[in-house]
């Protein structure tokens, strides 16, 4: 049994090869991305541990600046 993602002579969209489903785990994961940053920060700080705080502060980071490029469209994706 093959497992396709396209039906039978569909046509792929070069211009969006996604659907939307993908896009929504994406925007959730970097939503996600935000209390679990806190949550590693705090154990970070608690702990005493450099780089999970440096990590747990990227994370954050670059979950929020992809939420704002989304959201403003500074970078087109």
């Amino acid at each position: 049994m093959k497992i396709m993602r396209y039906r039978e002579g569909q046509e792929v969209d070069p211009d969006n090869p996604y659907t939307e489903n993908t896009h929504m785990m994406l925007e959730m994961a970097y939503w996600m991305s935000i209390p679990v940053g806190l949550v590693l920060l705090w154990m970070g700080i608690r702990g005493g541990v450099m780089w999970l705080k440096v990590w747990s502060v990227g994370l954050m980071a670059l979950g929020i600046g992809i939420l704002f490029n989304q959201y403003f469209g500074f970078i087109d994706l």
